[in-house]
């Protein structure tokens, strides 16, 4: 790795992370799993959108979770502690102090309006309308909402400049040391045992105070890429069975999805539980591996395009929620199939989003929060 340019392919791997956190949120509209709960929910739904929107939701934060660790490890190396802390209280601090109360006001201003305009609500605004004529206002449940993620990264930083003043860097050595047999084995162990105090799927830890399986799970996956820095070639062993790892997460998220009735299953017992944990450690390792290994293939080179999508990712994420909210509360008065709904407000999110970045983000002082220094960029993410 040449310390002097940028790592693309996993800037990339990021941006893609988060964009497709755009799409899996607009298909919560349509899964008939989220139906009861999500206030969005629309009256058409399909089967095939929990198949793929699941499957997505088993990796993709681990993923960024994987890529967040990778940079940890690489800007502790170049500009020490002090250089992780002064980056993340700039690059995650400042945003999510400053979007958090502007996300959570707009979502609720949007949901309020829809409570009493919808003609056709959903079930979860049905229940609001009434709760609200019984008791006057909704209960507020304080939370991060989508931008949890920023939360959980502070704490990982924190946890690892405990991790190098305990002297914890012999343990990712150790297991540095493992076969990618090994490691692709045993690792999903302790996620399974992180995912197993909790519901699959696993929900959002959006709530104020940490969760711990999410510290745990999270966790691992932000450690691992942190080991991934320290040892660069940790991936390349894994390559000349990258095709097993897609095939088999395929079929460990076939399973889990079939033994769970398509995740309707709300109480198994206790050994089915642990089972269905572990199917989604395994699936989420093993893809989570596979999209490190094709990026490393396929996401290697300099494009300008990919380079403009990774830095307009972060704000796309930032904002799609309450935009999402805007397009498909207005959506569910609209006499039109659910996949062209979703086309809809997966276009109009990511055009509204990244017309906005481009006219009124990339060249000012939010530009900068976001994406950094564009002279330093060229060095360091």
């Amino acid at each position: 790795m040449q310390t002097g340019d940028r790592i693309h392919h996993m800037d990339n791997l990021r941006a893609l992370a988060m964009l497709a956190g755009v799409v899996f949120h607009a298909a919560l509209a349509y899964s008939p799993l989220m139906h009861p709960i999500w206030p969005l929910a629309d009256a058409g739904h399909s089967i095939l959108v929990d198949v793929v929107a699941w499957f997505l939701h088993l990796f993709r934060m681990p993923l960024f979770f994987v890529v967040a660790g990778f940079f940890a490890a690489l800007l502790v190396a170049r500009r020490g502690m002090a250089g992780l802390f002064r980056n993340r209280g700039v690059r995650v601090l400042l945003p999510l102090l400053l979007f958090l109360p502007l996300v959570l006001i707009s979502m609720h201003w949007l949901t309020m309006q829809a409570v009493a305009n919808v003609a056709h609500p959903s079930p979860a605004l049905v229940w609001m309308r009434d709760w609200i004529e019984q008791h006057g206002a909704l209960p507020s449940l304080p939370g991060w909402a989508h931008l949890w993620f920023l939360f959980y990264l502070l704490l990982f930083t924190v946890l690892v400049w405990v991790a190098s003043a305990l002297g914890l860097r012999r343990l990712g050595e150790r297991i540095a040391t493992l076969s990618p047999l090994a490691l692709v084995l045993l690792f999903p162990l302790p996620l399974g045992v992180a995912l197993a105090g909790t519901t699959a799927p696993w929900p959002a830890p959006e709530f104020v105070l940490p969760s711990l399986w999410a510290m745990a799970f999270f966790g691992l996956y932000f450690a691992l890429g942190c080991q991934m820095f320290q040892q660069p070639r940790m991936l390349d062993h894994m390559r000349p069975f990258s095709w097993l790892l897609l095939i088999g997460a395929a079929m460990a998220y076939a399973v889990l999805f079939r033994l769970t009735d398509g995740f309707a299953l709300t109480r198994p017992t206790t050994f089915r539980h642990a089972m269905h944990a572990a199917l989604e450690a395994y699936a989420g390792l093993w893809m989570t591996l596979w999209c490190m290994l094709a990026g490393k293939r396929w996401l290697q080179q300099r494009n300008a395009t990919m380079r403009w999508l990774a830095d307009a990712s972060y704000w796309t994420y930032l904002v799609h929620l309450p935009l999402l909210f805007a397009i498909q509360y207005r959506l569910l008065d609209v006499q039109l199939h659910w996949a062209a709904k979703f086309a809809v407000a997966v276009l109009v999110t990511f055009a509204v989003s990244l017309a906005s970045y481009q006219l009124l983000v990339r060249h000012t002082v939010a530009g900068r929060l976001l994406n950094g220094n564009p002279a330093k960029m060229q060095q360091l993410d």
